[in-house]
């Protein structure tokens, strides 16, 4: 699944981080993110389509719960779903705020 960083996941999921990047996976460096429109702190960005995480480039990211995460997709190269639904959702808002400014 090819993620397209809207960032839903790392506002909504209910997931396990690691909590000190300098410390990498360890027992005593994980908390638990709730979720439900908590911003995940390694979340960077403002903008859905243009987030990106602080932690993804490190060694031991694959070993991370939300490397591990994914959807049932037709090819590894799919577009992740709820991205481009995300994604739209957005344009559209973008579009009519724009058209409300413009009265």
């Amino acid at each position: 699944m090819r993620c397209l960083r809207c960032g839903y996941c790392c506002f909504s999921l209910f997931v396990v981080i690691v909590d000190d990047p300098a410390k990498g996976i360890a027992e005593d460096n994980l908390k638990v993110k709730i979720g439900t429109n908590e911003r995940c702190q390694h979340l960077r960005g403002s903008e859905p389509g243009k987030y990106s995480c602080a932690i993804h480039g490190e060694s031991w990211y694959c070993k991370t719960p939300c490397a591990s995460y994914g959807q049932t997709e037709a090819s590894p190269d799919s577009s992740c779903r709820i991205g481009e639904f995300v994604l739209k959702k957005h344009e559209e808002h973008k579009k009519m705020l724009h058209e409300s400014e413009e009265r």
